[in-house]
């Protein structure tokens, strides 16, 4: 029978809205004692690498006849001493490899055991019927009210069935994500700790390693081979009577012939048959009819066990209701090595804040609340999290692509589409083929949501073969809820979403990387390429050694023709890698996305969702986004995620990641080089972090010589990424904005490699207090500083602050202008910088202005300067400065032996030469300061104005003196009615 034919009951071959009802038939809401591990999908790897995955299993109740492991001659046996330190070495020996956590487990996060981190999900009892008919009835929105029938926790598998018959063999099945793999490790895990008491002896196989397995073995050679520790009790298997439970992992990769034609019947256990043999023997009762087998397979492969060889069906539903979710969440994100060693005394308010947010978010029931229904998104979403909050530093193996790439992996590795197909196509190149082309033409024509007939051209148009349509059922039955899902806004419930947004921009580049956008023209034309190089090297060797017989030789020639062909097409077939390149380049440069968040905080968006009020049903969404799609296009092409994306199937050649970095050159460097706004430039960099190709990089950068981040908000991460950007070259940088980005002294102390290269360096509006000044102290002491100008305004840098800067600025030879405007220096603190100063000598400009100064501290200052070699200009306007202050500052001008003072808007019965500057200075910073300080401080200046207007005759300076007072006049009324 056809795949087809077999799979029409599971999902019918022309509805996609009855696949959307049926994604909520297979989930409930109540959780059961059933262990999610923290890392989805490993099991496809390692079940003979006992790697696998998770649940807190206590065994179940049968009575004497179905476990007959409880006679007197069992527990015998169970006395033996080799027989019990036999399998004592064996639980220590699965004990200590199931545990191993895979490496992105390691690498994208702390270490969690599977005893520290598990929520239980939801498992229901089945029947083969559902299996192939699921309801038409609930949908994602409706599930989360309805309670789930038939719940069944996992110590009741191999209860009684509901007429009282034995339970010996259960099929436990879900799709892609569920958490399959995860509970069969911690399953494993639990019998070797002693928590699994109802069975003796556990043994478990993967069908995937089975399916490698070619020549015929015993049952008794294929345990000891696998678990040498087994040697002495397998022999006593069927004497002893041990409870013995087996577990086959991922039974989709065997094919399974369980009539008597296809697999004679076996009840030796010495005897060597196939592996596949093996399997069916113990599922039909005639091998070990005593044992207990668990088999985990998905939908579509669940046909290939007859119903009369299974006692139990089971699906594992994943986490169908928003509190085990949360659940999930409060375990990983609350570990303790969550947010690394640096930060543990501010750790616990971020992750409570974090926790929190996600489950604001997860209680709004939107599209993030269908995607965790998957345990595998859950750990997707706090991986992310991780990477976005706790990530200090950024090794070449931790990157948003990577991360991604490796989800996978974990997911897909070693999966094939269907394994009784002789195409044997990887399920990930598959998808690429097919989902990657839905992904790609939503980023084209900018949308998320897909209608019924969006999913029938890409999936259905170029169905052309029975085995084609065989692979879509597969696909549709196991894989397709895993990254497509029906959207929950309120009447769009009818179309289909990616079940993670950037999963549709990563699936799109990946389509667009690998080639698969080609006309039908380039696909014929590489096609005839191959066939033609193919026979054209064959016929011409063979006419090559007909002519040296014969006189023909005008034959080799026309043979040589047909050689140019495909030298041609590989010309043509050149220019592909230019359009991805030209691609990457146009999208990356958007301008109608110039002033979007950068990537970074989109992504933060979208999972722990936008705080404030909802948005009305009825108003116009705003525009979608894809600013991820060329980032991912890039990191695809980096050496470590190809090498993954090959083990997944999907190949890239080094020639042609090769290739397309050159032609990028030509585009995205010089694209590059043009102003971006910060958060444009922010993702820029972000693009040459995720590309990972140092010299590329290298190469992009030095065309960087002014880099303004202004008002991005500066996450350890994001520095972390322009810290190793610029790290790949030391020319010197003549700016660096990083005005309003949130740094604190962790931040500066990831720049500091940066900051040491920056002629001008912007710091203003960072809250940075006396630890940050710490840091810029030890930056201005390095022999190695580059920095000539230091902006510092409006930062609480205090007394203690101006200490430490003070220290810096006596032994510093780069510095020429620093500003410490509205820096609440104070008297004490301008008094530490006024005794360090005489020690400087290249300083010029001086900005204490607005630090609440007073008479004592101004002209302590001014006095210093006046001895400075080099300093000629001292800010100080908007400081407490009396009338008295003022006269004797007149005097130090009158005398200033070159240093230029700037105090007031007058200078005598003159305007300042500064006073337009000072204006702007006032204007600039006034949503930041005191408003009704500052209206004060323009009362006074706005007196003194005009006391000074009062004492000069000269008419030119009365005209001076009155458009300066209509200009402070002006900002006052601007002032008090609020519009400034």
């Amino acid at each position: 029978m056809s795949r087809a034919m077999q799979c029409q009951g599971c999902l019918p071959w022309g509805s996609w809205a009855q696949l959307a009802r049926s994604l909520a038939g297979s989930r409930g809401t109540r959780g059961v004692s059933v262990c999610a591990a923290a890392v989805p999908g490993e099991l496809a790897l390692c079940l003979c690498h006992p790697a696998l995955g998770c649940v807190r299993y206590q065994g179940g109740s049968q009575d004497s006849s179905a476990q007959p492991g409880s006679s007197h001659h069992g527990q015998s046996q169970l006395r033996n001493v080799s027989f019990t330190g036999a399998i004592k070495k064996h639980q220590k020996s699965l004990s200590a490899w199931f545990s191993h956590q895979p490496n992105e487990e390691r690498q994208f996060g702390p270490s969690f055991s599977l005893d520290a981190v598990h929520v239980d999900p939801v498992i229901r009892e089945s029947s083969l019927e559902e299996v192939l008919k699921p309801s038409p009835d609930l949908t994602i929105q409706n599930q989360l009210q309805q309670p789930c029938r038939k719940v069944i926790s996992l110590h009741n598998l191999f209860d009684a069935d509901a007429c009282g018959r034995p339970v010996k063999n259960v099929v436990l099945y879900g799709t892609v994500g569920t958490g399959k793999s995860t509970l069969i490790k911690k399953m494993v895990v639990d019998w070797c700790h002693g928590r699994l008491p109802h069975f003796e002896l556990v043994i478990p196989f993967s069908c995937e390693d089975l399916s490698h397995s070619h020549a015929h073995v015993s049952l008794r050679r294929l345990v000891t081979k696998k678990y040498q520790h087994l040697r002495d009790v397998v022999p006593g298997l069927e004497a002893s009577n041990l409870r013995v439970l087996f577990i086959l992992n991922g039974l989709e990769r065997l094919n399974l012939d369980f009539r008597l034609a296809g697999t004679e019947l076996c009840c030796d256990p010495n005897e060597p048959v196939p592996p596949s043999a093996i399997v069916v023997n113990l599922l039909r009762k005639y091998l070990l009819p005593e044992a207990s087998i668990i088999v985990t397979t998905r939908p579509s492969a669940v046909r290939r066990i007859p119903g009369k060889y299974v006692g139990r069906y089971a699906e594992i539903c994943g986490f169908s209701d928003t509190n085990l979710q949360k659940l999930y969440f409060q375990m990983r994100l609350s570990q303790p090595g969550c947010s690394g060693e640096e930060s543990q005394h501010r750790s616990s308010a971020e992750q409570e804040n974090l926790v929190e947010m996600l489950s604001r978010n997860l209680e709004r029931h939107n599209q993030i609340t269908a995607a965790c229904f998957l345990p595998s998104y859950c750990w997707l979403v706090c991986t992310t999290l991780h990477f976005l909050y706790f990530t200090r530093t950024v090794p070449p193996s931790q990157t948003l692509t990577g991360i991604y790439t490796s989800f996978l992996r974990l997911n897909f590795s070693g999966e094939v589409v269907d394994s009784t197909d002789p195409s044997h196509i990887s399920m990930m190149k598959y998808v690429a083929k097919t989902v990657g082309k839905l992904a790609y033409e939503g980023v084209m024509s900018r949308k998320t949501c897909f209608s019924e007939e969006d999913l029938r051209q890409c999936f259905e148009v170029e169905m052309k073969t029975e085995s084609e349509l065989n692979l879509l059922e597969v696909f549709r039955s196991d894989v397709f809820r895993f990254f497509l899902s029906p959207c929950v806004q309120p009447g769009k419930e009818h179309t289909f979403v990616f079940t993670i947004p950037a999963m549709q921009e990563y699936l799109a580049a990946l389509y667009v990387v690998l080639g698969e956008k080609k006309t039908l023209a380039q696909r014929v034309g590489k096609e005839l390429s191959e066939v033609i190089g193919k026979v054209s090297e064959d016929v011409a060797v063979v006419v090559n050694i007909i002519s040296k017989v014969l006189p023909l030789r005008f034959l080799p020639v026309l043979f040589n023709l047909l050689k140019i062909f495909p030298r041609y097409f590989s010309r043509v077939s050149g220019k592909d890698r230019d359009a991805i390149a030209h691609t990457m380049a146009q999208e990356l440069f958007k301008e109608e996305d110039y002033y979007n968040d950068d990537v970074l905080d989109q992504i933060n968006s979208s999972i722990l969702g936008v705080e404030g009020p909802m948005r009305h049903p009825d108003e116009a969404p705003d525009d979608e986004v894809f600013e991820l799609f060329p980032i991912f296009m890039g990191g695809i092409l980096s050496r470590r995620n190809r090498a993954i994306l090959e083990q997944l199937g999907c190949s890239i050649k080094n020639l042609a990641a090769f290739e397309i970095a050159k032609a990028m050159k030509k585009t995205v460097i010089r694209k590059g080089r043009r102003g971006l706004p910060p958060s444009e430039l922010m993702d820029y960099l972000f693009f040459l972090h995720e590309f990972q190709n140092e010299r590329f990089t290298a190469e992009a950068v030095r065309s960087l010589r002014a880099i303004n981040l202004s008002s991005v908000k500066m996450t350890p991460l994001k520095c972390s990424v322009l810290a190793s950007v610029m790290s790949t070259t030391g020319h010197e940088v003549e700016e660096l904005n990083l005005t309003s980005c949130n740094l604190d002294s962790g931040s500066l102390r990831t720049l500091f490699p940066v900051l040491l290269r920056c002629k001008a360096l912007h710091l203003q509006l960072n809250s940075l207090g006396s630890e940050a000044c710490k840091e810029i102290r030890d930056l201005l002491l390095h022999d190695k500083c580059a920095v000539s100008s230091l902006r510092l305004a409006n930062n609480p840098v205090g007394e203690q602050g101006a200490r430490h800067l003070a220290e810096a600025l006596a032994k510093n030879r780069s510095l020429r202008q620093l500003s410490l405007l509205h820096t609440a220096l104070g008297d004490a603190g301008a008094e530490a910088i006024a005794q360090r100063l005489p020690e400087n000598q290249h300083l010029q400009e001086l900005n204490l202005g607005y630090t609440s100064l007073t008479d004592t501290a101004a002209l302590r200052v001014v006095e210093v300067a006046k001895r400075h070699e080099t300093l000629d200009k001292v800010h100080l306007y908007f400081n407490d400065i009396s009338e008295d202050g003022k006269r004797a500052l007149d005097s130090l001008r009158m005398d200033r032996d070159g240093v230029r003072a700037l105090v007031f808007l007058t200078a005598g019965t003159d305007v300042s030469d500064y006073w337009s500057h000072i204006l702007s200075v006032v204007q600039r910073n006034l949503p930041f300061w005191d408003r009704e300080r500052v209206r004060q401080h323009l009362a006074l200046l706005l007196q003194d104005l005009e006391s000074s207007r009062s004492q000069t005759a000269n008419p030119w300076r009365k005209a001076k003196f009155l458009r300066v007072e209509s200009e402070v006049k002006k900002m006052l009324g601007k002032l008090q009615d609020g519009s400034l």
